[in-house]
């Protein structure tokens, strides 16, 4: 069971009312309640319990809860307690108490069955729902059965405004309920079955093809992810994809009919987009990335494109579409739209009860929390990323520009270099060619390269060598003889 709460404070199809003094409408009898219930929820309910908070002596509308009539009998008892207990709770969050409920059952009749069979198979269920909120001390004014176009009431006695075989309902846009919530811009879209349909997976032919691109996606991406190595890579690639999307769905306004506005959109993705992007948002981090794609001209081409991947989650990848549908919830909350925001984000919890994120929006959501709130640290996660990645790339242009600087200043150094070592060069050249000692002339047997400094003094013991040549130890002028050439007597010449 999944229970769908509304919030304590009016939602977007009742804060309208509040915007405008003007349309405040005054509701007085049962027909006219269930008339306004629609305009009240945003849609037409099916197959559910609605109770609605009155405060205050003049039975102002508060909060609103919704939940899927339980098939089981033997659990009625058990949920009627928790929905009112949930109801009043929710309330006692903001102070704001409720001083009467009005509850409704919706569903319409199986194949052979009446609207009249509807309501007297229900009226346990109502009896229960009341027992329960008078157990709190909050009664229940009125109690409405709607099925098959007409309406039952469980508390009127009077058969004049509510006859045993039920009243009709009155006919769409002709009262003044309809005329006030057209002034204030409120739109009813249809039943909640038409509602939850726009995100219904895909049948026939086309999801046996998609799903053959998801098994190859998954073959692909899963690994890549789940390995940490190539995450990044994943990511970046999910989101250059998913932009060039959000583009192309931007570039195909919305149709009039929202039928063929899906249609058109289902025929804008092939199934191995889909099926990438399907695969990429499992991760969390692009999953945050996308999520900041809720404001601006783009927000409404984005929802459609969130509408559609959760349509591409077919057969086993049905889990798959928690992350698509929170995000079609989260961008519907962003720009106003609560019935739609609460409709994809209890879908999302059905393939998936415990997605953390869907479950976080769907409480802030009920409990009428502003969306700006989020909005705002999704802008700051944005602009600190920008702010990183733009101090990364003055970075790397700083080392850039370090290296062009170096490898400037080096070829301009190469050529003095150059220079230099041509000019050592000349050096050791003319130094080989110069006299050794002013009596080199007298030696002719002395060694052209002893003149190269400090090679004088380079003997085994430090000091000079003795002379081994012909003159013997008493050489002319006493002096120490250099080595002699190569192929003469005596050591061979050091390299």
């Amino acid at each position: 069971m999944t229970e769908r709460n509304e919030p304590a404070r009016p939602s977007a199809s009742s804060a309208a009312w509040e915007s405008r003094p003007d349309t405040q409408i005054t509701l007085r009898s049962p027909a006219e309640l269930a008339d306004a219930l629609p305009f009240l929820m945003g849609f037409h309910p099916n197959d559910s319990i609605v109770m609605l908070a009155l405060h205050g002596e003049r039975g102002r509308f508060g909060g609103r809860l919704r939940l899927g009539i339980p098939a089981n009998r033997e659990e009625w008892p058990d949920v009627s307690k928790q929905l009112a207990e949930t109801l009043i709770a929710v309330g006692g969050k903001h102070h704001i108490r409720p001083d009467g409920v009005v509850l409704f059952l919706c569903q319409d009749p199986a194949q052979g069955e009446s609207g009249q069979e509807i309501m007297e198979r229900l009226r346990p269920l109502a009896q229960a729902l009341r027992l329960a909120c008078g157990g709190l001390d909050v009664p229940v004014y009125e109690a409405l059965c709607i099925s098959d176009g007409r309406f039952w009431s469980y508390c009127c006695p009077d058969a004049r405004c509510c006859p045993p075989e039920g009243a009709p309902l009155v006919l769409p846009g002709t009262s003044v309920m309809a005329a006030a919530a057209a002034y204030a811009g409120i739109q009813v879209r249809g039943s909640l079955r038409d509602m939850e349909a726009r995100f219904a997976p895909l049948a026939g032919a086309r999801a046996g093809e998609q799903e053959v691109a998801l098994d190859a996606a998954a073959a692909d991406l899963v690994p890549r992810i789940l390995g940490g190595i190539d995450c990044e890579t994943v990511r970046q690639e999910t989101l250059d994809l998913l932009g060039l999307v959000v583009e192309r769905f931007r570039q195909a306004p919305a149709l009039a009919r929202r039928t063929e506005t899906d249609d058109r959109d289902d025929a804008l993705l092939t199934c191995d987009e889909s099926a990438a992007i399907i695969l990429g948002l499992q991760d969390r981090t692009t999953r945050d990335f996308a999520a900041e794609w809720m404001e601006g001209p783009k927000a409404p081409a984005v929802l459609r494109v969130w509408r559609a991947l959760a349509r591409r989650c077919v057969s086993s990848y049905s889990e798959y579409a928690a992350a698509p549908l929170t995000l079609a919830g989260w961008v519907a909350w962003s720009l106003g739209d609560h019935p739609e925001a609460r409709v994809a984000l209890s879908l999302a919890l059905a393939r998936d009860p415990d997605y953390l994120f869907a479950q976080l929006l769907h409480r802030a959501c009920n409990d009428g929390m502003d969306p700006e709130l989020l909005r705002r640290c999704l802008r700051r996660e944005r602009a600190g990323r920008a702010v990183h990645a733009a101090a990364l790339a003055e970075a790397d242009r700083a080392t850039a520009a370090d290296h062009s600087r170096e490898a400037s200043e080096n070829a301009k150094a190469a050529p003095r270099a150059g220079r230099r070592r041509k000019a050592a060069s000349a050096t050791v050249t003319a130094s080989a060619g110069a006299p050794d000692a002013p009596d080199a002339k007298s030696r002719p047997w002395a060694s052209p390269l002893s003149a190269v400094p400090g090679d004088a003094g380079s003997g085994a013991s430090g000091g000079a060598r003795r002379p081994t040549g012909p003159a013997g130890a008493k050489s002319p002028a006493g002096k120490a003889r250099t080595r002699r050439r190569a192929g003469q007597r005596g050591a061979p010449e050091r390299q």
